[in-house]
């Protein structure tokens, strides 16, 4: 538990817009086009697919390995989604229409189908899942803030409430904690892409207005922050370089799998290492990284632990996990050797197992790109439910 004591903590959110996750976004719509393409024909669960994209000026190149007999149209995929995002007008630096694409997708190796196709893990490494109790979404507060902010952005900006906003942009909440509870919010920081009309003509259009700035924290920070967690000392930074117009690609590359903190727990919890945009579910950094939220989900559900990590270890081709670790640092009502057999008998965790429970063969993956794959209660999202959580009690 980070927060056994009085201290400060720091998570942070990009939106939709942000080059690396207009990156995750077309990957994981690759990987979306193939699965319904695979459902459409009887041929569920037969697809292999790693999708890697990277983005700049007026570029996207689309590559990794598929396996596949379905065909996507990627120059069309990319664009209908680059526009989605909001990418479309120049003023923003990069625009869905002009921009070239270059396909680089290339056919999975044979050597690690051969051992996938049985069943075994796609792929070696170690999963993370974490969940505690300080949000209704059993996530830490700081990163549960940090996205809640970046989804306000692109909402005021999709329903014109700040028209003058564009598609990229990040926030960063500092939370104070108090014998290792949320106490308050100390730090708000708000980048947010904009165009030219929010310049402040006085200071040689060098800074945006005092205006503007104070609209955003109010449209934004505040109509979401907690009000009892936001006091006097709260301290508000928004686009601090003084603007924020070049933004997007035309200022910044991105490529799939650079915002993996930003996707689980916000630096609160260890990451196993693996990026999950782009991946079918055969790979086990995705798929037992989504089963291990799920364990650790329904543990604090179920009252069995204030906080909840849950690690989980595969070997390439073997389907079992080599290993199953609970630490729920000091919190748990049984010890965590208990839980880890509980969880053994509970959950599936072969590859088979996790993505038959999860459903995860459904082209839901689009959706996980922004605003982080945990604490979003959408129906695609299987790995949030707590419908274990009274069987593990019993277990108990």
């Amino acid at each position: 538990m980070l927060a056994t004591r009085d201290c400060v903590f720091t998570s942070e959110s990009v939106t939709e817009g942000h080059p690396d996750k207009v990156c995750d976004q077309i990957s994981d719509a690759v990987l979306d086009a193939v699965l319904q393409d695979d459902i459409e024909r009887g041929r569920i669960g037969q697809s292999r697919v790693a999708c890697e994209t990277f983005i700049t000026v007026g570029l996207v190149i689309v590559g990794g390995e598929i396996s596949t007999e379905a065909w996507v149209d990627v120059n069309e995929l990319v664009r209908n989604l680059v526009r989605e995002i909001g990418y479309t007008n120049k003023k923003y630096g990069f625009n869905y229409s002009t921009c070239g694409i270059l396909n680089a997708i290339g056919r999975q190796s044979p050597d690690i189908a051969q051992g996938v196709n049985v069943g075994g893990a796609g792929d070696q490494g170690l999963m993370i899942g974490f969940a505690c109790d300080e949000t209704s979404e059993l996530m830490p507060m700081p990163i549960s803030l940090a996205h809640k902010i970046t989804l306000r952005l692109a909402e005021v900006r999709r329903a014109n409430i700040l028209p003058y906003l564009g598609p990229d942009g990040k926030s960063q909440v500092t939370v104070e904690y108090r014998e290792g509870k949320p106490h308050r919010v100390d730090t708000v920081v708000i980048a947010a892409q904009h165009t030219e009309e929010i310049l402040d003509p006085a200071r040689n259009n060098a800074f945006i207005t005092k205006a503007a700035k104070d609209e955003i924290i109010d449209k934004v920070a505040l109509a979401v922050l907690p009000k009892d967690l936001v006091d006097a000392k709260t301290k508000f930074y928004v686009n601090e370089t003084g603007k924020f117009v070049v933004g997007g690609p035309q200022s910044d590359t991105g490529m799939t799998g650079r915002k993996i903190i930003v996707d689980t727990y916000g630096g609160w919890a260890p990451h196993g290492g693996g990026a999950f945009s782009g991946k079918d579910p055969t790979k086990v950094d995705r798929s037992a990284t989504y089963m291990a939220r799920y364990v650790a989900k329904n543990l604090v559900a179920a009252g069995l632990a204030r906080e909840a990590l849950v690690q989980l270890a595969y070997a390439i081709g073997v389907a079992e996990p080599v290993s199953v670790m609970i630490d729920t640092a000091g919190t748990g009502v049984v010890p965590d050797t208990q839980l880890t057999t509980m969880v053994r008998k509970a959950f599936p965790l072969t590859p088979k197992g996790m993505i038959d429970h999860l459903q995860l063969l459904r082209p839901i993956y689009c959706k996980t790109a922004s605003y982080g794959h945990f604490g979003r209660s959408l129906p695609e999202f299987t790995w949030e439910a707590t419908d274990k959580a009274g069987e593990l009690k019993k277990l108990a």
